[in-house]
């Protein structure tokens, strides 16, 4: 048993190795939310082979998983990885790098139409429905209670769950509020949600700023971006020529959203409708700026711990695809 255990512990070691040396890059993402769609589109569409990119998608169904895989070796790289997580796991010692700023966090604080529940004030002691526990949307939406609501995290319960099965908890009156994507609250509108707030106004009255704190970065494995820093470019184009036919090609998007991730018609086109401003491909000196204070304000708050090394931060992928035609 114990060979076998040292055995499985080097085979893992030498896991990302062997995929580098193959030319394979693994790409993992949760196959929910704003990443669903976004996926769907990336794996329908041959843009990451168009620039010479041999692709291997891994799905998975909890937010936080493509970290845990990243951190393992399972996977090379990931899109829309929670960036809480990844601050975490690089002040740990982790090999990883963020490559560009993914996912605005265009998320809104809701409670049923009707709700005696107006202001954030009154969800103290209250269930309020998030992403899972770890999720960049459950981080920064326990600090916004704590620091412009004066809820700390032990006032007030937290319950988990996906964009639908939050949903559900709403219609079925099992949490008092939640904060939901806006593309959820726009896809369901039979809810009947009232926004009380929204992450964007939330984080300016906060940090006194305009710019929206990001819930998904990409995320690489140190040794990828290292040894194939071409590679890390070529995807970052690929991912950047998906935002670009998306914009340009709405209904072939909906047709996509139908059939490999089986939303509705209508959810469809709302998903559309919210492009823009749910993906985002962009890695320039404002968005590190903003990462780096997004880190601060969370390490204030005790939602995460450790320091931060600007090493994290690595534009040479994103400054090489964006001088690419």
């Amino acid at each position: 048993m114990k060979k076998l255990l040292v055995i499985s512990t080097l085979l893992a070691a030498l896991l990302p190795q062997i995929s580098l040396a193959a030319g394979k890059v693994r790409i993992g993402y949760w196959t929910s939310g704003v990443s669903l769609g976004y996926g769907s589109v990336l794996e329908s569409q041959d843009f990451l082979k168009k620039r010479g990119v041999d692709a291997e998608f891994v799905h998975f169904p909890d937010v936080n998983a493509p970290l845990k895989a990243l951190a393992s070796g399972s996977i090379d790289l990931a899109f829309g990885a929670p960036v809480a997580g990844v601050f975490s796991v690089a002040s740990e010692g982790v090999p990883v790098k963020i490559f560009a700023a993914t996912q605005p966090a265009d998320v809104a604080f809701v409670v049923p139409q009707g709700s005696p529940i107006t202001s954030l004030a009154q969800l103290k002691g209250k269930k309020v429905g998030m992403s899972p526990a770890g999720s960049s949307v459950a981080v920064i939406g326990t600090t916004l209670l704590q620091e412009n609501a004066g809820i700390a995290a032990n006032q007030f319960s937290l319950v988990g769950g996906n964009e639908s099965r939050l949903a559900q908890f709403l219609a079925q009156k099992q949490v008092d509020g939640a904060a939901l994507r806006t593309l959820t609250v726009n896809q369901l509108p039979e809810l009947k949600l009232t926004v009380i707030s929204t992450f964007a106004d939330e984080w300016k009255k906060l940090t006194h700023s305009d710019a929206l704190p990001y819930i998904g970065v990409g995320a690489v494995r140190s040794e990828l971006i290292e040894q194939q820093p071409q590679t890390v470019a070529n995807v970052v184009a690929a991912l950047r020529d998906t935002l670009d036919w998306g914009r340009r090609h709405p209904d072939e998007v909906v047709k996509i959203l139908k059939s490999k991730a089986s939303l509705p018609e209508d959810q469809a086109r709302a998903y559309v409708q919210l492009w823009d401003r749910m993906n985002q491909m962009s890695f320039e000196p404002a968005d590190i700026d903003t990462l780096k204070r997004e880190h601060a304000v969370l390490l204030s708050s005790g939602a995460i711990k450790g320091g931060l090394s600007d090493s994290l931060f690595d534009a040479r992928p994103y400054l090489a695809a964006k001088n690419s035609k």
